[in-house]
């Protein structure tokens, strides 16, 4: 039948216009972050075998046209664009943001997030991006530890990012003092100071003058002591403790009087140290002194930002730090096999199986992929490929439709015959 030619030509124009459409929606999101294009992959149509008395060893058959058999993403990676904030991410390698949709997750690769003004990680559109929440957020919005990793939790535990919009570093009263150094062994004052937290979130002074005991035993040498805590400006003293510092003919220090002293309502352990650890008293070596002290001062929240491992950071006033999520990354044994949501946005579907996390040699659950903060991916297009195969495509709409015209005329002529 001549309507074998007009119907395979049907199918011609029809596959090849699904992928120039397929092409054309390529092209129009070449600047859509994260955009993953898609190849069309065609099939043949069934055989119909021909009537014929031919006998050989060819195939004595004819099909009728072509289909569009799938259209399968292209997963090679878009280009990373710098940008100017930190919460805009780029995956280097496999793997998938997770983003809360309607009613399940969605994953993408655009990382182009945000803090709205509740302090939830978002994207652009309000979606809630997924990962894991830490646990050193207090009922009060206060941060109960300092913490340099959230680590990932379950699969089926990942959560919307939400941070508290004020959050505070609480005060950490100063509880330990330790001091180093050479006193020497000439007959000089000897001043040493340390900063002190008070309890009311006061930094105080910590100050240590040190004097040659007199008289000085036969062996060793002696050093009267005397510890005043004070406001920084000097106008309020909180206490004042006094002991002697003994050490040996070798210059280590081999006892301390002088144990604690009152901040303000706190008490402040003050550690000389021992032997040679700590405080020494030997000539011949240049004079010198140091102090650490723990505590710190509390802060209020300055703002959130990300690092490279996908951290969510706490900075407050005071200078300190906290993790305080983790942005889950998320993977599939065959991406190929993800349901488009968009061209950006896909679902799980049984052909991509569940999402899974990578883990390390312990067991832990890793985000299995490099983050870049401060970048995007951009689309994966690939623009002059892309109008060649418009080219192509268009070239065989073209012969398909001249194939229909010529089976029309064929049937025009025919009926002709027939009249």
């Amino acid at each position: 039948m001549m309507t074998k030619a007009f119907y395979t030509g049907l199918s011609g124009l029809k596959s090849n216009q699904t992928a120039i459409d397929l092409k054309a929606d390529n092209l129009s999101n070449i600047s859509t972050v994260g955009f993953r294009s898609y190849n069309t992959e065609f099939a043949s149509m069934f055989e119909d075998s021909l009537n014929t008395t031919a006998t050989g060893t060819n195939n004595n058959s004819i099909g009728y046209g072509v289909q569009v058999q799938t259209t399968s993403m292209n997963r090679n990676p878009g280009t990373m664009v710098f940008s100017e904030k930190s919460t805009d991410l780029a995956i280097l390698g496999d793997g998938w943001f997770g983003i809360q949709g309607k009613s399940e997750p969605l994953y993408t690769r655009a990382g182009n997030f945000t803090f709205d003004r509740d302090n939830d990680l978002v994207t652009q559109d309000g979606h809630y991006v997924l990962g894991t929440m830490g646990t050193n957020i207090g009922e009060n919005n206060e941060i109960t530890k300092i913490v340099d990793e959230v680590k990932l939790g379950a699969i089926d535990s990942q959560e919307k990012l939400r941070f508290p919009k004020n959050l505070s570093y609480p005060t950490k009263p100063t509880q330990n003092a330790k001091f180093s150094g050479n006193l020497g062994i000439a007959d000089e004052v000897r001043n040493i100071g340390a900063t002190v937290v008070d309890a009311d979130n006061n930094r105080n002074h910590l100050k240590l003058t040190f004097t040659k005991s007199v008289p000085q035993e036969a062996s060793g040498t002696q050093w009267d002591v005397t510890a005043i805590t004070q406001s920084l400006d000097g106008e309020e003293i909180y206490d004042t403790k006094t002991g002697v510092v003994k050490f040996g003919t070798d210059g280590s220090l081999a006892s301390n009087s002088l144990t604690s002293i009152d901040n303000n309502g706190t008490e402040v352990k003050i550690n000389l140290g021992s032997g040679f650890d700590g405080f020494v008293s030997i000539n011949n070596f240049d004079v010198s002194s140091s102090s650490v002290t723990d505590g710190a001062v509390g802060g209020d929240l300055e703002g959130y930002t990300i690092n490279k491992n996908a951290e969510v950071i706490a900075t407050f006033t005071n200078g300190q730090q906290s993790s305080v999520g983790k942005i889950a990354i998320f993977h599939f044994r065959n991406e190929q096999g993800l349901d488009r949501a968009s061209g950006a946005r896909f679902f799980s579907s049984s052909n991509s199986g569940k999402p899974l996390f990578y883990q390390d040699i312990n067991g832990n659950n890793v985000i299995g992929a490099d983050i870049l903060n401060y970048n995007l991916e951009s689309s994966n297009v690939n623009l002059p490929a892309g109008l060649t195969d418009l080219i192509i495509l268009q070239r065989a709409y073209d012969a398909n439709s001249r194939s229909i015209s010529a089976a029309d005329e064929m049937m025009q002529k025919a009926l002709q015959m027939d009249a």
